[in-house]
């Protein structure tokens, strides 16, 4: 098919690697991967810092509005992307000729979604947010103004990883929770440190990390930028077939607070917010894996990118088990120590959410491969069973077992993500299902990469 710019959809032909080349290019992936640990580590530090000092100074009542209040701009923004992100991702690895029209035709279609995402979540917040205050609905409407900015930031980092800048791409990763952290602990100096005003700061952060954003991509796009008709339906050709990947992924990760807001008191959704938080930092080797996976397998044959893929499956699940594992020994220390006895009943609700962020993250891994051979619509069909499960479930459970109900009907629909991606790749791929059981060979990998001499690293690249 040829657009009327020239741009085929199955024009390009990907020839098979050298042997050289492909080594060459893992050692690269392996040091991004590496790259993305300690960028996620920082992450995660960052973003513990913020949840441990709102959870002190706010109380669980507090945290629960806060988070009532700032959930919804992201949320929306991947709820609305179609697939803008994904598309170019997988185009701007195919066509790199087309960077300068196919990256600002993403990045204005982004914008004007999430202006649209923003209109009709100011509307629908006005009867979900039934169980909070006028003040936290109005606040809570305000802050979508920043849904455009946390729109073009997700497709801007789609585009630094589609061009190999994943360093640039964690930098912004880490601008956003530190301009965050330094405003909060501006406030708490100044006595002012409420939900409302914390709700703010979380939000009004995103605008420095947007010009950031910008400032990296416009390198990337030489030339005038405009929205170009023929790129856009490029890449709605394949984003419109990968949304369903986007926003089942936002619902997958985020619906049990959009119900738990709704269904519970503020205090509830405060000390749920807190353990999910605490559970979520576990997914720290997942996500550095899977920024590079995707745009590293796109282009690849069938059977590269199964052993790819298995191989990073293999090594992040048993990483992010062990840590899982060890969290739960001390979960209940950690959650009064760190966060406050406020906090420190909820120990079975995070035993169960450390169990399905170390599953969840698999199912995350293993969708890549379906990505990367151009089926995300079979990835939206297979994750769209799995919440399926999830939202019944937690409409059943939630009322009755609180907190706790939610992280099961999670983690239950999280095991149904992954059977149904895992033996699809025989079923739907018609390839081998991936060997998930570690071996000594893949810790010892990722022992060389970790200890690779920094000269060494810096040739990688």
């Amino acid at each position: 098919m040829e657009t009327e710019e020239g741009i085929g959809v199955e024009a390009l032909v990907v020839p098979p690697a050298p042997p050289a080349l492909l080594a060459d290019e893992g050692q690269r992936a392996s040091v991004a991967v590496v790259q993305g640990v300690v960028g996620y580590a920082a992450i995660i530090l960052l973003n513990a810092s913020t949840g441990i000092l709102t959870a002190r100074a706010l109380l669980p009542a507090g945290r629960g509005n806060l988070a009532a209040m700032i959930l919804w701009p992201l949320f929306l923004a991947v709820t609305t992307s179609l697939g803008m992100p994904s598309a170019l991702i997988y185009f701007l690895r195919k066509y790199k000729e087309e960077s300068s029209r196919l990256i600002p035709t993403g990045l204005i279609a982004s914008l004007l979604l999430g202006c649209f995402a923003a209109l009709g979540g100011a509307f629908f917040l006005s009867f979900w947010l039934h169980n909070y205050s006028h003040e936290v609905v109005r606040a809570a409407q305000f802050f979508l103004l920043t849904t455009p900015v946390f729109a073009m930031i997700e497709t801007g980092r789609a585009v630094l990883e589609a061009s190999g800048s994943f360093l640039a791409s964690y930098i912004v990763r880490v601008s956003q929770p530190a301009a965050t952290l330094v405003m909060l602990l501006c406030l708490l100096a100044l006595h002012r440190l409420n939900p409302i005003s914390a709700g703010f700061v979380y939000t009004v952060a995103s605008v420095p990390t947007l010009l950031i954003v910008l400032s990296q991509v416009r390198r990337l796009a030489v030339g005038r930028w405009r929205m170009d008709i023929a790129s856009c339906r490029l890449l709605l050709s394949y984003g419109i077939r990968s949304y369903g990947v986007d926003i089942l992924g936002a619902l997958s990760l985020q619906i049990d607070q959009v119900l738990v807001i709704s269904l519970l008191a503020p205090a509830a959704m405060g000390i749920y917010g807190v353990t999910l938080s605490l559970s979520r930092m576990f997914n720290l080797f997942q996500n550095s894996v899977v920024t590079v996976l995707f745009p590293s397998a796109s282009g690849r044959s069938a059977d590269e990118i199964r052993r790819m893929t298995e191989f990073s499956t293999r090594v992040s699940t048993l990483m992010t088990g062990s840590c899982a594992a060890l969290a739960s020994l001390v979960g209940p220390f950690m959650l009064k120590v760190l966060y406050g006895r406020e906090y420190s009943g909820a120990s079975l609700t995070l035993d169960i959410l450390l169990v399905e962020v170390t599953i969840s993250g698999a199912v995350f891994v293993l969708a890549q491969a379906y990505m990367a051979l151009g089926r995300p619509g079979i990835v939206t069909i297979i994750q769209s069973i799995g919440l399926s499960l999830s939202i019944p479930m937690m409409l059943i459970l939630i009322p009755r077992w609180g907190i706790n109900g939610a992280a099961a009907a999670l983690l239950t629909a999280t095991m149904a993500r992954f059977l149904f991606v895992y033996f699809g790749f025989g079923f739907i791929l018609k390839i081998r299902r991936p060997d998930l059981i570690p071996r000594l060979s893949d810790i010892q990998l990722m022992l060389r990469t970790l200890t690779m001499p920094v000269s060494t690293k810096r040739v990688a690249r």
